[in-house]
């Protein structure tokens, strides 16, 4: 089975590339397995990347072996601590994403499928160094219970019950961020309300295992 989740994680990360949501070295990606979490390693291109360069850690923070895993895994660590609804998480510097992000802005319900992160906007996380506690812990106090939020002069994060859903966030997010920011030069689009946010915060409940079959396909 881990030799299996660490070919899903190659193949996901080989995916953010193709579909331009990172580029080189850049974001990592984790998936919760006994014993702690698998994570891709740290300064490794993607085009690089292969199953056995992913590294194996400990909830306690720690790992064996060769490679050093992602300078970010503290975060990764975290949210599966906190959050034991979450199997996977997605980071990502995507274009529109980490642009809307840089603004410090959050991206607010101007579409309903704001709601596949799980909240009636993806909030921003405030800046601070990569790979610190300190970017952790605004992570853990942004993201709350949703599944993804934004980093403020830095990217995205997404998660999910499993790999493929994380990864249909994080998509999704960049999608949506993309078209907020064409419309911002229009004036500040329309929101819809909060009441309606929670009917289809609601559906969206039942909708995620409909979806998954879509999602599967992101891997392929």
């Amino acid at each position: 089975m881990p030799q299996a989740v660490r070919q899903t994680i190659v193949e996901a990360a080989r995916h953010l590339v193709r579909a331009g949501l990172n580029q080189g070295s850049s974001g990592n990606i984790s998936v919760r397995c006994d014993g702690g979490f698998l994570i891709t390693p740290s300064g490794v291109d993607t085009a690089e990347l292969t199953p056995d360069l992913v590294v194996m850690m400990t909830m306690e923070g720690t790992w064996s072996g060769r490679w050093r895993p992602s300078s970010e895994w503290r975060f990764h660590r975290d949210i599966f601590q906190h959050r034991p609804d979450v199997q996977a998480v997605v980071h990502c510097h995507s274009t529109a994403a980490t642009a809307l992000a840089v603004l410090g802005r959050p991206l607010p319900c101007f579409h309903y499928m704001v709601a596949i992160a799980g909240d009636s906007e993806v909030r921003c996380a405030p800046y601070a160094t990569f790979g610190t506690q300190d970017l952790s812990d605004h992570i853990l106090a942004t993201l709350g219970n949703a599944n993804a939020c934004l980093l403020e002069h830095h990217g995205q994060i997404a998660c999910g019950a499993d790999l493929n859903r994380a990864m249909a966030v994080a998509v999704e997010v960049e999608h949506l961020s993309d078209i907020y920011l064409r419309l911002l030069p229009l004036g500040e689009p329309p929101r819809l309300s909060q009441e309606e946010m929670k009917k289809v915060l609601e559906k969206f409940k039942s909708y995620g295992a409909n979806a998954q079959t879509g999602a599967d396909d992101l891997l392929k």
